[in-house]
């Protein structure tokens, strides 16, 4: 009963509009104090990496130390193993692109995004191990506690044997301990971490953002063309694409942050978690899961409204929160739909993903462990199979993804201009609808004017 009241309040439903034609092209600019701080917030985030990068450094993550804090540099005795996995990428990389680009070929605009994802995650990395190697070695006196009122001070090893600390405390000595300093940089190295991590994720959910309202734009373009392909307009992909950086930004940024502050809070209650599982109180485990639980629902939720969010800006050029609630009662209108739709589409999309990767993963265990006659002479030999076999069902399945994703954009938009043009028209001579035939006969209930139903 309550569905059904909320569902009876969910706005009012689109009205004819003879001038309507797909998405918007005399559209303003949206949301543009968040683009602002979008703006400042990625050239701090230039600005901390130049810093990290200056006052880290790598080799403290790579190598290990000795009591003194130099580094044990020792290739043959550390990097066997990373050198024998490279030495398997090298022999056997042109048959992992092969598997993987034939997939590949059929992909576009998923490569953009994959490409900004991939510059994100790196400049994050580097950015992180930098973060974490800043600081100077500092030292420490090792000695009895009991008898030395020294012990655990910091100290110089260069001038430790002048000092009165050997005569006092017998044995004592002036050992390394970590990397650190008394900086005023140094005191917040943690909280640059967080802005780190959470700017990350912010990046990370606008390119994502910005691939969705982009093709979300052209796969409306193509359904509100009454003449289907004559009324296409040319180039929709880059049309779309240029409307979603040009007015945009500030919409896509603001709905990204909205879902980065949520993954940073279940990431902070994740580490919380992790910290605690050592401990006996179970009322605090019960409270922490039932936050995590929570936050997860929220953030796919917010996931949900988002995606539809932006294909309403793709099509009206409103600002996100505007799109958002229109998207939502739009869905609301036709919940039963949209249950069912959205329950097949994730079945069929999660089963074609695992089919990609699993078939391409058969064929490649096959091909590297030279099971197939034909090619067994051209198969490299191998340290570690499993190497190039784990990269083709990896690779095999974010390519599926991408490609996938696609078509999961294409039936989330053209549902949604779907629920738009019942509205909108009635499928009258006057009103048509812009639907294609087959299209109305799976989701319609009404006629199609006869002209189109002849179409």
């Amino acid at each position: 009963m309550l569905l059904y009241c909320f569902i009876l309040n969910a706005g009012e439903p689109r009205k004819f509009d003879p001038k309507f034609r797909g998405p918007i092209h005399n559209r303003h600019c949206t949301d543009i104090i968040c683009c602002v701080i979008f703006i400042v917030v990625i050239l701090g985030y230039i600005a901390l990496g130049v810093v990290a990068w200056v006052h880290g450094d790598p080799r403290k993550v790579i190598y290990p130390t000795d009591s003194y804090g130099q580094f044990l540099l020792n290739p043959f005795t550390y990097l066997y193993f990373g050198m024998k996995i490279f030495e398997d990428y090298a022999i056997s990389w042109y048959w992992i692109l092969m598997a993987i680009g034939y997939i590949m070929s059929t992909l576009f605009y998923p490569i953009v995004t994959f490409l900004l994802i991939a510059i994100c995650i790196s400049y994050w990395a580097v950015t992180a191990v930098f973060l974490a190697t800043s600081g100077e070695p500092v030292y420490k006196v090792m000695a009895n506690q009991t008898l030395c009122k020294y012990a655990n001070l910091t100290c110089d090893p260069e001038t430790f044997n002048t000092t009165n600390v050997t005569k006092l405390c017998p044995g004592a000595q002036c050992t390394f301990a970590f990397y650190g300093g008394e900086s005023l940089y140094h005191k917040y190295i943690f909280i640059f971490q967080l802005a780190n991590a959470f700017v990350f994720l912010w990046l990370v959910n606008f390119a994502i953002a910005l691939g969705q309202c982009t093709l979300a734009g052209a796969f409306a373009s193509y359904y509100w063309a009454y003449r289907k392909p004559a009324d296409i307009p040319l180039w929709p992909l880059f049309s779309s694409f240029g409307r979603a950086i040009r007015y945009h930004t500030g919409s896509l940024a603001f709905g990204a942050l909205i879902l980065a502050v949520v993954q940073l809070i279940r990431v902070i209650l994740e580490y919380l978690d992790h910290k605690l599982k050592g401990t006996q109180n179970s009322v605090t485990r019960f409270l922490l899961c039932c936050l995590q639980c929570c936050f997860w629902c929220l953030e796919k939720f917010l996931k949900f409204i988002n995606r539809n969010a932006y294909i309403m800006i793709a099509i009206y050029g409103k600002n996100f929160c505007t799109s958002a609630k229109e998207a939502f009662f739009l869905l609301m209108r036709n919940v039963v739909r949209v249950a069912v739709l959205d329950k097949v589409t994730d079945f069929l999309l999660f089963l074609g993903k695992i089919l990609v990767a699993g078939g391409v993963g058969v064929l490649a265990f096959f091909f590297f462990t030279q099971r197939i006659p034909v090619f067994a002479q051209e198969v490299p030999m191998l340290n570690y199979y499993w190497v190039p076999l784990l990269t083709v069902i990896i690779g095999s399945y974010l390519v599926a993804h991408g490609f996938f994703s696609v078509y999961a954009m294409c039936v989330d938009t053209l549902f949604l201009c779907f629920c738009e043009d019942l509205e909108r028209n009635d499928g009258s001579t006057a009103k048509p609808y812009f639907m294609s035939a087959s299209l109305h006969r799976i989701l319609g209930k009404k006629k199609l004017s006869p002209k189109k139903a002849s179409g």
